[in-house]
């Protein structure tokens, strides 16, 4: 019993925890459309989950981890709002042409890289200029190869609301 009431206190402090950190939920858009979530995991720390539309035919996911103003480099014009950059790294996968039946499907996988700068208002919004290039493998019918436009598909310009 002793146990079972330890673990339920830990899981309302984590949750607790968790609610308290700063979030934005908003989209993006570029290569495609994107729906994006970011909570943030203390000052300097955050996690970026979006759901992608690349080329508006298909769908993927990303998950980075980014550091905040990376090296102690903080962007020294903060007048009104508060300017940051970010950097970070992880994974996607996705695939295109899901809703045209005349080209075959494909699909990608790969790491993704995470660089930007954004804006917050003294309100709560955020303007997001983003760059996230995938690098990894694509396949359609029976052929694997590298994945030419994970580079460039990812300059996406993004609204998010802060809450």
């Amino acid at each position: 019993m002793k146990k079972l009431l330890l673990v339920a206190i830990m899981a309302v402090a984590g949750v607790a925890a968790a609610v308290a950190q700063p979030r934005a939920i908003g989209a993006n858009i570029g290569y495609g459309f994107d729906i994006s979530y970011q909570h943030a995991l203390g000052e300097a720390n955050m996690i970026d989950v979006s759901l992608n539309l690349p080329l508006f035919s298909g769908i993927g996911a990303t998950a980075t981890y980014d550091w905040i103003n990376p090296f102690g480099t903080a962007i020294p014009w903060n007048y009104a709002g508060q300017w940051n950059w970010y950097l970070g790294v992880g994974a996607g996968a996705g695939a295109y042409h899901l809703f045209n039946r005349w080209i075959a499907t494909s699909w990608y996988v790969g790491a993704v890289g995470h660089v930007g700068v954004e804006y917050c208002f003294d309100f709560p919004l955020q303007l997001s200029l983003d760059w996230r290039p995938n690098i990894g493998v694509e396949g359609w019918g029976s052929h694997v190869g590298f994945n030419p436009y994970g580079l460039y598909s990812g300059i996406t310009l993004g609204v998010r609301y802060l809450f």
